[in-house]
């Protein structure tokens, strides 16, 4: 007997604000006053509608609307014709692992990454764990949700099938390094109540290292601290931990476990860019000469490590949907971020905090270095950071800004906003996609060169 399809079958339109939850990668926003399980179930529907996929795999994080989400969307797959592959709690890399490792034509993630409890969303991929973006999909399924113009469902309801991949992913994890060069390191990992805290255990318990747990219990409601590791008071616990307890190092999660920051045996924070260095340096070895890409915010020793062990730098626009595109076509190995998302070519160009992780774990136990010393000879710059600032007209700043570096003979390019370079320092300015928003990094040799210039850059754009 075929089974019945769900009665949250409301067609007809919607408040158009509703298409404000559609972003540039993913769908997000605030429950239930911006997202509520009516809205999941017709995005289920568009989403099968949009990619044709006979199976959409579904998992989710740990936030308390996550639930009630997932049944939603999870009906509105079935009723749209497909079956549902129901993976439960895992982080989003593990995620993208069921989606590329079992041959899924698509996969959601129910996740608001690092955004407060409060939020929730959908990460959407199609085959190969390829992310849907604005350009590929997510507008397409928007304008059909928002519209209520959802085609008719082919064929009988979907079938619903559990399953659970975070064995199968810690494996495939672990195959990329060799577990027998790691030392006995004594290891905190924050998972911020967040995913991390199902993800790790089953890796550690094949690992020769001793876990220092953070916050491992999974908790929507985030009752210790955000789950955001790259704003600094989210990181002050594992870095006292760290300290106090002896640890070699501490290695911090977002919520949905995917991003990846670590903390050296001294408790000082680590950036993306510099631990996109070291997993270059060892993805090197394996691979002489590969193609590694590394977006505009990332330090210039970045690119100058890369090429010292023989690699060959390639340079992004800020964004996964940017650096996997570059990866696919430069049959890169390995791509990374300087907001602690890395990407694998064995991964199926999808990002792991796991594998970054893993892969360090592997460099410094072979180097037989502490942390911060193999750092040393990488992270000789100072950086600013990312600074906002709220603007009237961006591109009408950027363009005062270009006028006056280039007068002064700086390098300038448009790779990604503005991006001007001296010898012994560098900027990028570009806009915010979603806000009246400039964003400033600078990197200079010395503290008191950066201080200098991001004040001086800084009072060009807000006109002082």
């Amino acid at each position: 007997m075929t089974e019945a399809r769900s009665d949250t079958t409301q067609q007809g339109p919607l408040d158009p604000s509703v298409g404000d939850l559609f972003k540039a990668y993913d769908v997000r926003g605030t429950v239930p006053d911006q997202l509520n399980p009516d809205i999941a179930y017709r995005i289920g529907r568009a989403i099968v509608a949009f990619l044709g996929a006979p199976t959409v795999c579904v998992g989710r994080d740990m936030r308390v609307s996550g639930p009630i989400l997932s049944q939603a969307l999870i009906s509105g797959i079935r009723d749209q014709g497909a079956d549902v592959v129901d993976i439960g709690l895992v982080s989003t890399d593990a995620l993208y692992f069921a989606v590329g490792n079992y041959g899924y034509p698509a996969g959601v993630m129910i996740t608001a990454s690092h955004n407060p409890a409060n939020y929730n969303g959908f990460k959407i991929c199609r085959e190969e764990a390829k992310a849907l973006s604005m350009d590929t999909g997510i507008g397409d399924i928007r304008d059909m949700v928002v519209s209520g113009d959802l085609p008719e469902p082919r064929g009988p309801k979907g079938n619903l099938e559990q399953k659970n991949v975070l064995e199968a992913y810690a494996e495939h994890a672990l195959s990329l390094i060799d577990v027998a060069k790691l030392k006995p390191l004594k290891i905190a990992i924050d998972a911020g109540n967040g995913m991390a805290g199902e993800l790790i255990p089953p890796v550690f318990k094949r690992l020769p290292c001793e876990l220092v747990p953070l916050y491992f219990e999974l908790d929507g409601t985030f009752p210790n601290h955000e789950a955001n590791p790259i704003e600094p008071e989210n990181v002050k616990d594992l870095q006292r931990t760290v300290v106090e307890q002896g640890c070699d190092l501490g290695v911090a999660f977002d919520g949905d476990a995917d991003r990846m920051f670590l903390i050296d045996e001294k408790g000082d924070f680590v950036g993306g860019d510099m631990t996109t260095a070291m997993v270059a340096i060892e993805m090197l070895e394996r691979e002489p000469g590969a193609a590694i890409v590394y977006n505009l915010i990332c330090s210039r020793s970045v690119p100058e490590v890369i090429k010292e062990h023989g690699g060959r730098p390639i340079r992004s626009r800020v964004g996964h949907s940017f650096i996997k595109a570059t990866m696919r076509k430069e049959d890169a190995i390995f791509g990374g971020e300087h907001s602690g998302h890395f990407y694998f070519r064995q991964n199926w160009y999808a990002d792991s905090g796991l594998i970054a992780m893993l892969t360090v774990l592997q460099l410094i136990s072979k180097k037989d270095q502490t942390l911060s010393e193999v750092l040393k000879p990488i992270d000789t710059r100072v950086r600013s950071g990312e600074i906002n600032s709220e603007v009237a007209d961006p591109q009408a700043v950027m363009k005062q800004v270009e006028q006056v570096y280039q007068d002064q003979g700086g390098d300038v390019d448009h790779l990604d906003g503005l991006t001007v370079g001296f010898k012994d320092w560098w900027f990028n300015l570009r806009p915010s996609n979603t806000q009246p928003l400039l964003r400033l990094n600078v990197e200079a040799q010395n503290e008191d060169l950066l201080h200098e210039k991001t004040q001086e850059v800084l009072s060009l754009v807000r006109g002082e």
